[in-house]
């Protein structure tokens, strides 16, 4: 297996369990070389649409980083951008039909993830404690509203937030109204880095290896796969490519189109902040989430196309720490961010299969739901490779 993030971490304990012999190799040490590191830690089972509708091709400018929003598409990259964006616009109009696809999912995250810690003795990772979304302006009561009727008819609950906690919110915030809803069937981990971990840790206990090497080509041989390692070359009867916005090269060469974007997000934190509750509280104004986690408070946002490899811009710390200053939090001016690439497909799907023809696997392009829907794919991969099931919905072959 290449790639120990989160979902690389996942199925490589569903694969353990199911008594194969895993290997789990990764240029960085689990968790820390991608995105499930830094992610907020919200279990986001509201997002069962994919991002690209019709609506947002016309609206998306608003959110530009120039203009105080968190896209941010530097010029550097349009080049390599462009062929993704027009993809993404074609997707727009299929999100009706995609809708269907993803949305088990992401309903599925909550339990699935809930079942897999209580199963390996780590439940106290998790909280069940839904999540919350803010708005704190004029427009607040009418934009929650339109909202809990947007979830209604997607078949997501809502409630409106205790009225303490948007009085709360507002006047931290200074803000002249506020409203609120709390959204009941979501959850949060305390530690995204632990969760992985303890994945790991719970693979290795039922058998599996950890190795530390850098992938740079895969070959066929016979009816296996060679490897070829910063390390030296590594033989497996079965591989499985999980190395979310570094997957690309390593599948091209089999004839399959991968056209993964970096989605770059951000993080700060605070340590011993208070939190407004004990639940992740996304600013709608803002688009920031700020999640209670063990010892700090995680505030994450931007989505950001530069590259996976491009350097961080302090610049986007330096606003995030503004913004939650303006929140009410008790927020230096200065400190660290990190910065890390979340793998996207234009459609916002994930890419769930096997190259034809070849003993490899994929499980990659979980966007920005990667530890929500992390456990669930683990559980569908696992069926594709015993042949209990098809899912050709997310084969790479679609583009």
């Amino acid at each position: 297996m290449v790639g120990a993030g989160v979902v690389g971490a996942s199925v490589a304990l569903a694969l353990a369990r199911e008594g194969h012999a895993v290997r789990l190799i990764d240029r960085a040490e689990p968790g820390t070389g991608g995105a499930s590191f830094g992610n907020a830690g919200h279990i986001a089972t509201e997002l069962v649409e994919p991002l690209p509708s019709p609506a947002l091709l016309t609206s998306f400018w608003r959110e530009l980083y120039a203009l105080g929003g968190p896209l941010d598409i530097r010029l550097g990259h349009v080049g390599a951008f462009l062929p993704w964006a027009l993809r993404f616009r074609r997707a727009a109009y299929r999100q009706k039909l995609h809708t269907p696809m993803l949305a088990p999912l992401v309903r599925a995250g909550a339990d699935t993830i809930e079942r897999w810690l209580s199963a390996i003795g780590r439940s106290d990772l998790l909280k069940r404690s839904g999540h919350y979304e803010i708005w704190l302006d004029e427009r607040a009561a009418e934009r929650a509203k339109s909202q809990a009727a947007a979830m209604t008819a997607l078949e997501i609950r809502t409630e409106n937030a205790e009225p303490e906690i948007v009085e709360t919110a507002r006047r931290l915030a200074n803000a002249s109204a506020a409203a609120g809803l709390w959204f009941p069937d979501c959850a949060h981990v305390l530690d995204p880095l632990e969760v992985v971990r303890a994945f790991v840790t719970a693979a290795i206990e039922h058998g599996a290896t950890f190795e530390k090497a850098t992938v740079n080509a895969m070959h066929v041989r016979g009816e296996g796969v060679e490897l070829a390692t910063d390390v030296g070359t590594i033989r497996a009867d079965r591989v499985v490519i999980c190395a979310g916005a570094w997957s690309a090269p390593l599948l091209t060469p089999f004839g399959l189109k991968v056209p993964l974007e970096a989605a770059r997000g951000s993080h700060v934190e605070i340590p011993g902040a208070a939190a407004l509750v004990d639940a992740p509280v996304l600013y709608s104004n803002e688009k920031i989430v700020a999640t209670p986690m063990t010892g700090r408070l995680r505030a994450t946002s931007y989505m950001e196309f530069a590259g996976a490899d491009a350097p961080p811009d302090p610049s986007k710390g330096r606003r995030l720490r503004e913004r939650l200053k303006k929140l009410g939090f008790d927020c230096p001016a200065d400190g660290p961010m990190w910065t890390g690439s979340r793998p996207v497909l234009p459609d916002y799907l994930p890419g769930i299969g096997r190259v034809p023809g070849a003993p490899i696997y994929y499980s990659i392009g979980h966007q920005h739901v990667g530890l929500t829907i992390a456990t669930p794919t683990a559980e569908l991969l696992t069926d594709i490779m015993a042949g209990r099931r098809a899912a050709r919905e997310f084969d790479l072959q679609r583009f």
